[in-house]
């Protein structure tokens, strides 16, 4: 009888341990990679990527950076320097000091173009602001053609500082124009109003507020933001529309109105290009210069005088008064602006 053959279990080989050279036992060899934490695969990729869409960002931001360094930042530093020279253009610029600002402070045309552009902001940048309100609060209602009325009244601020536009308004206020004859029907006296230095500058006012149609704009958007709630429980509390627009509309508004208040001021201070049509007669800026707002007479010691160290000074006084002007507008918000809370 064959014996039944059993084959035992074979046993696991294992290596055997190494020997060291004092006879010890080494430890043995770990697989590769084995004790060591795991490796974040996009770790060392992340960085690069980073670095690639950095660079290309600042590869599209060149060309407005580029135009930044050389149409703005650079002419901004040379003009700094030339505010202390005296350049007129031709010759090299003479280090002199702050005897630019010492005659400009001096000059009586000096001091003429800042009246005449403190009353041309006092006067013309509410009056722009109050019409475009008045017409907001008209569009915000429900009516019919909408659509029409709004791009009616928005499209004198996309032609109205044109040359063109500015040579047509001279022609209307000139002597036996239409707003002479308008006059002599209402029993007023005739002229035009181009010719006369004391109204002159009304002119220019009326063009301001005939380009209502931008701030126009702002201002239906922050209506359009009001809710109708507020209107109905106040109508139903008794409230007269003077009440609710004085108590619901302006303090709602308030943001926007600081909006345009800002940035209306910050354009009638730059005003230039229509004064200086418009009051072109024979000389610039008006007759006995009644529109000769402060960049009318910076152009004419700059370009006309051939003295652009005195422009260069009268340029950076005009951006302190500018940056003051703001300070001041900032500084009050607080008193008359209302926020959402959390919104500041």
């Amino acid at each position: 009888m064959d014996a039944a053959v059993t084959s035992a279990p074979t046993p696991a080989t294992h290596p055997a341990p190494a020997t060291g050279p004092d006879g010890g036992t080494a430890p043995a060899a770990s697989p590769s990679g084995a004790g060591r934490p795991p490796r974040a695969a996009g770790r060392t990729a992340r960085p690069h990527r980073a670095r690639r869409e950095n660079l290309a960002g600042y590869l599209f931001m060149s060309p407005w950076i580029a135009g930044f360094l050389l149409l703005t930042a650079g002419p901004m530093v040379a003009s700094l320097y030339f505010a202390f020279t005296d350049y007129n253009l031709f010759d090299a610029p003479k280090w002199i000091g702050l005897d630019n600002f010492t005659e400009m402070f001096g000059d009586p045309r000096w001091r003429t173009s800042v009246e005449i552009t403190g009353w041309y902001v006092v006067i013309g940048t509410p009056l722009k602001l109050a019409a475009a309100l008045g017409v907001a609060l008209l569009l915000n209602q429900s009516r019919r053609g909408q659509g029409f009325y709004r791009a009616a009244f928005y499209a004198p601020s996309l032609i109205g500082a044109s040359v063109s536009v500015a040579i047509v308004w001279r022609a209307i206020f000139s002597d036996g124009a239409a707003v002479d004859r308008a006059q002599q029907v209402l029993g007023m006296d005739a002229g035009g109003w181009i010719g006369d230095p004391d109204r002159i500058i009304y002119a220019l006012v009326a063009l301001t507020v005939w380009q209502f149609g931008a701030p126009m704009v702002i201002f239906l958007a922050g209506l359009k933001q009001v809710p109708r709630e507020l209107y109905e429980a106040a109508q139903v509390d008794g409230a007269s529309p003077w009440r609710r627009f004085w108590h619901i509309t302006l303090p709602m508004i308030s943001p926007v109105l600081f909006f345009n208040v800002l940035l209306e001021t910050i354009h009638s201070f730059q005003i230039f290009g229509s004064a200086y049509i418009i009051g072109s007669q024979g000389n610039a800026c008006g007759p006995a210069d009644g529109t000769l707002v402060y960049t009318c007479y910076l152009y004419i010691q700059g370009f006309e005088n051939s003295r652009m160290g005195l422009a260069s000074a009268m340029a950076w006084m005009l951006l302190l008064a500018v940056g003051l002007v703001t300070a001041v507008l900032f500084w009050s918000q607080r008193r008359w602006v209302h926020y959402e809370e959390g919104a500041r």
